[in-house]
């Protein structure tokens, strides 16, 4: 399965990309929110879902893990699909819609375009308990917070080390160096993980 794209941005549509990823095109569905946060780059890093279904296989990115997840917990809910789970998040920010689930809003959920009483519903009994675990990853990775410190735990994670602690490690590290190099990064995560 396809987990992540890196590649040079060939076009750029609200919420359908090309990425060439080494002479490979990919055409990647995204949220709006996605799109809103690459709209000035020219090359791009995703965390992708691939669907398959009968007819299609769909490819679905995802500027934040957090974002990745959420869209695998909409998926779980039955009668929202892929599609569905894509519009929603454009219609909503991740930390809003965990807020709604968690709080039990159906207004707020009913509010997102395309959601009905019976779909919020659902969500609400399907996803309440499921979005707390949601918390960490949401407030964690995310490339464009820094392309070096996605760069470096994704470095670290293809090393075999645990998300978690990559994360954790890199985030104490430029926490203290904000402009440190990615070599830099990756070295002293390393020693860091290995002492």
């Amino acid at each position: 399965m396809i987990g992540y794209l890196h590649g040079k941005i060939i076009s750029k549509k609200p919420t359908k990309l090309l990425i060439d990823v080494n002479g490979v095109g990919y055409i990647v569905n995204i949220s709006i929110s996605t799109f809103e946060k690459i709209s000035d780059k020219e090359e791009v890093s995703l965390f992708t879902y691939l669907s398959v279904r009968e007819a299609a296989m769909d490819l679905f990115g995802f500027y934040s893990i957090g974002e990745k997840e959420m869209f695998e917990l909409l998926i779980s809910v039955s009668g929202i699909g892929p599609k569905s789970a894509q519009s929603i998040l454009s219609g909503i920010q991740i930390e809003d819609l965990k807020d709604a689930l968690k709080g039990g809003n159906v207004s707020r959920l009913i509010s997102i375009p395309g959601i009905g009483r019976k779909t919020a519903e659902r969500m609400l009994i399907e996803l309440r308990d499921k979005v707390e675990s949601l918390a960490e990853s949401i407030d964690g990775i995310s490339f464009g917070s820094s392309s070096v410190r996605g760069d470096a735990i994704t470095a670290l994670i293809n090393l075999g080390y645990n998300q978690k602690v990559a994360e954790r490690v890199i985030r104490s590290i430029t926490d203290k160096s904000p402009s440190i190099a990615i070599e830099e990064l990756i070295k002293e995560a390393l020693v860091n993980l290995n002492n």
